[in-house]
């Protein structure tokens, strides 16, 4: 049993989530629903890729935001791309940066490790498209380089 787990708060239609993700993602399953007296499902809980989520039917009242998101860890471009299809479609939202938003509202970010030392942001990063200004750009490509210069397995991001 995870530590710490994760509870995403639907409008009504946290059954249809579940199915979407486990859909999406191939190492997803539910593990258990709730329901009401009725037998409609109110909520439950569901794994990817080994991290469990619980779910509930919470109504209008809040809805995600950028502040939270789930960073999805892709070890190819192909993946990074099919995920991306299947993520935004039927009404999801790209974003900048390598951003997106599913059709539920959850935020998430895809990166693809390309080696321990190598990173490349999906999509918009390396196109210089969804940036401010072009500075901004060259500040993502100086760092871009500094990381493939160094052979650590592990990178810790600092804010400059």
């Amino acid at each position: 049993m995870q530590k710490i787990t994760p509870f995403l708060w639907f409008n009504d239609n946290a059954e249809e989530a579940m199915n979407f993700y486990v859909a999406t993602f191939k190492n997803a399953k539910i593990l258990h629903l709730m329901k009401q007296g009725d037998g409609k499902v109110f909520g439950g809980s569901l794994e990817i890729e080994g991290q469990e989520f619980k779910t509930l039917n919470g109504g209008p009242q809040y809805s995600f935001t950028p502040a939270i998101s789930l960073f999805v860890n892709c070890p190819t471009q192909e993946e990074v791309d099919e995920l991306w299809a299947k993520l935004i479609a039927d009404g999801g939202e790209e974003g900048r940066c390598g951003w997106l938003k599913d059709k539920f509202g959850l935020y998430k970010m895809e990166l693809v490790v390309l080696s321990p030392s190598k990173l490349l942001y999906k999509r918009s990063l390396l196109m210089n498209k969804g940036f401010y200004d072009k500075s901004e750009y060259e500040n993502f490509r100086s760092f871009r380089e500094k990381i493939a210069k160094t052979d650590n397995s592990k990178i810790v991001l600092t804010k400059q």
